[in-house]
């Protein structure tokens, strides 16, 4: 019995394995048709009885996103994105620090963390999907390079109910098209990422106001189109 079971759990393991390499591996090049919020999105308007509830998502090319939006989000999100393997440990280590004296949490996911949970996962917090998203995180770094993680996540981060990717947020805010995102409109959309469902792009808090600001020094912290071009020559 014991071995039976150990030889399931093994078939199981490489199974999913093998799916989640080969998905992973395949969206290197194709566009994700789809993504786990999208659907979480759907599920969660068809049980408040909303059938006509649509997402909106418009896969848009690397090349066709303005670079001010590349450079926003990781202003906003992850300013090592180009430089670590996934993990950003000092973030890590710090949030660890705040939750143990019983200070505000901070965000410690990096945009390759979020591209694997938008991608595959479902919202809320558990050690399993914590453990999945750890997992799915290396496999992404691993398989694609940076560019890519970063098209895809531009392409899948909601910035407004049911709005995901700035190929629909750039028309849908600015009318406009996502390769003409000037800087302060690209940071106005990173601004509302960590709660897009509470903080607005069409009617801006001045607490969102101060972000954007905030974001904008960021991004010339950062240096502009010369940290773009460390992201795109990374593996």
């Amino acid at each position: 019995m014991l071995r039976w079971l150990r030889r399931t759990l093994l078939w199981l393991a490489g199974g999913f394995f093998a799916l989640t390499v080969g998905a992973i591996l395949a969206m290197r090049w194709v566009p994700p048709v789809t993504s786990a919020f999208i659907v979480n999105g759907y599920l969660s308007a068809w049980s408040r009885g909303d059938w006509r509830w649509r997402a909106d998502y418009r896969w848009t090319a690397y090349e066709h996103i303005s670079r001010h939006a590349k450079l926003a989000v990781i202003a906003s999100e992850d300013q090592k994105f180009a430089f670590h393997p996934g993990f950003d440990f000092d973030a890590i280590d710090k949030a660890i620090k705040e939750r143990e004296s019983g200070r505000r949490l901070r965000g410690a996911s990096t945009i390759s963390q979020q591209v694997a949970k938008n991608l595959f996962l479902w919202p809320g917090q558990s050690f399993v999907r914590k453990g999945l998203e750890a997992y799915l995180t290396l496999v992404i770094e691993i398989c694609w390079p940076k560019q890519r993680i970063l098209e895809v996540y531009l392409n899948l981060a909601e910035f407004g109910p049911g709005i995901y990717g700035v190929g629909a947020a750039a028309p849908r805010f600015f009318r406009t098209g996502p390769e003409r995102l000037g800087q302060s409109q690209a940071a106005l959309l990173a601004a509302v990422l960590p709660s897009p469902t509470h903080l607005h792009v069409e009617h801006p808090s001045a607490y969102l106001y101060r972000r954007q600001v905030w974001i904008m020094g960021q991004m010339n912290a950062l240096g502009g189109a010369e940290y773009i071009r460390d992201v795109e020559g990374r593996r």
